[in-house]
């Protein structure tokens, strides 16, 4: 890996308008990543999401709630902090489309039926930070300037 390519991870021209899009979202995704790691914010814990990914067919339920809670946590963590945005934002669209398409999408649209709308939502966050980059008040913008 060269230094554009490592310029390019960090790299962004989105502005302020990132930095408004990273934090509530770096909120909800640390949350709902906690509530299936550590049962935090009355979550099920790894043991309680795993039974219930087994059960929905996303097997093996472990690894698959350990996979899923990192991604959320982790990657929700990574937007708060600006760093690794990108990498971050692709982790979470994944795990939102699997959301979308494994948990939500036989419900329909509304959350009110335990549909795909916040998911979705959350997914097209995750999409658009993973173009445009932590923006202006990040980590990876402060790297980014480094690398020159």
């Amino acid at each position: 890996m060269n230094i554009q390519s490592i310029r390019g991870l960090f790299s962004s021209d989105a502005g302020w308008a990132a930095l408004v899009l990273r934090i509530p979202v770096g909120i909800i995704f640390t949350a709902h990543g906690a509530q299936k790691l550590f049962a935090w914010f009355g979550g099920h814990g790894l043991a309680g999401t795993a039974g219930w990914m087994d059960s929905i067919g996303l097997s093996p339920g472990y690894l698959m709630a350990l996979l899923a809670g990192s991604a959320e946590f982790f990657g929700g963590l990574a937007l708060l902090a600006g760093l690794l945005v990108r990498p971050a934002a692709a982790a979470l669209a994944f795990a939102m489309t699997v959301a979308v398409f494994a948990v939500h999408f036989e419900h329909g649209l509304f959350i009110s039926n335990n549909g795909y709308e916040f998911a979705l939502v959350l997914l097209a966050a995750a999409l658009a930070l993973l173009f445009s980059g932590g923006g202006r008040a990040s980590a990876d913008s402060w790297i980014a300037a480094r690398l020159g």
